[in-house]
């Protein structure tokens, strides 16, 4: 129990470090076992009772997944940008393709927690045998007693049976094990055949060349470490501008004072220039010249969202 909970906290601890899609991905798909692990040891235990074994088992492989779902779509800034999108600007800027391309990022970055989740509960198979163990026909069963009914075979996963049916309790649970592993190496087969097609055709459709792609990946990355460290600094010295005009004093450790001294900061940056770097982006290019971010086509000087005699629209959404 111990190294599971410490597995997770490890996790938790790369999971906010990462940046790289791949290994974002890889993180949390091994969050979500270790979390599964940790679910299956403590909070797992079949009713096994008929009626009610089906409705648990199902919610104990679909709720999770749900939930870790909706959590995917809320931590996805393409989730957020898109709304400040809607909001600001509406969609009519954006094609089929790239409102296709968008939720499919969203969706699909989505999707991997509750896939390993859906994957690791089947090729467990604890939640399937508890929810289908009553719908086994009892005539499949060579030489099965006649009086025992759905409400036994209900309590198999619990290994509540009469001595009689231990041997009947074991082909239950092998065949039902069967199929589970059997639904869960499928499911993992259907993902690994969509990852490999969407890796296929974004790179069959990306504008850009190989090189130029990881230029735009790391311009990214670095433009939102840039921005974040500064907006952090930025705000620090505001605070401490507007609570010593309050109070007439501010306390500054040491490394504060030398951010005052040496960031000078004259005032906030208006709400037109929040909402021109806030939003999806599509790469685009201006004059041949590539644009890497809204924060690069605020800063050289290009107006609007849709494409221009100037500008041209190149369907490519920032992963």
């Amino acid at each position: 129990m111990a190294a599971l909970i410490a597995e997770n906290f490890r996790f938790l601890s790369l999971f906010f470090k990462s940046k790289d899609v791949m290994i974002f991905n890889g993180l949390v798909a091994l969050g979500t076992v270790g979390s599964e692990e940790l679910f299956s040891v403590v909070a797992f235990h079949c009713p096994c009772s008929p009626a009610r074994n089906y409705i648990y088992g199902l919610a104990a492989i679909g709720v999770p997944a749900l939930a870790l779902f909706l959590i995917g779509v809320i931590w996805n800034n393409h989730t957020w940008n898109l709304v400040a999108e809607c909001h600001k600007r509406g969609t009519k800027n954006f094609s089929a393709a790239a409102t296709f391309l968008l939720f499919g990022s969203i969706m699909g970055r989505a999707c991997v927690a509750p896939i390993t989740w859906s994957v690791i509960s089947l090729l467990r198979g604890e939640a399937y045998i508890c929810a289908l163990s009553e719908f086994v026909k009892p005539s499949s069963l060579d030489k099965f007693p006649a009086e025992y009914g759905a409400e036994v075979l209900a309590k198999i996963p619990c290994r509540d049976v009469p001595a009689n049916l231990t041997k009947f309790r074991d082909e239950v649970t092998r065949r039902l094990r069967y199929e589970s592993q059997l639904f869960g190496w499928l499911l993992i087969g259907i993902a690994a055949v969509l990852i490999f097609l969407t890796k296929c055709l974004k790179h069959c459709c990306s504008p850009l060349s190989y090189r130029q792609e990881a230029y735009w990946a790391q311009y990214r990355s670095n433009e939102d470490k840039l921005f974040r460290r500064t907006a952090e600094v930025h705000s620090r010295i505001l605070a401490a501008k507007n609570v010593k005009q309050f109070f007439g004093f501010v306390a500054l450790d040491k490394e504060e004072k030398e951010l005052v001294q040496e960031f000078p900061v004259e005032g906030v940056q208006p709400s037109p220039q929040w909402n021109a770097i806030t939003g999806v982006y599509i790469y685009r290019e201006n004059k041949g010249f590539p644009l890497y971010s809204r924060l690069h086509k605020w800063a050289k000087g290009v107006e609007g969202n849709g494409p221009t005699p100037e500008g041209h629209e190149l369907l490519f959404l920032a992963s």
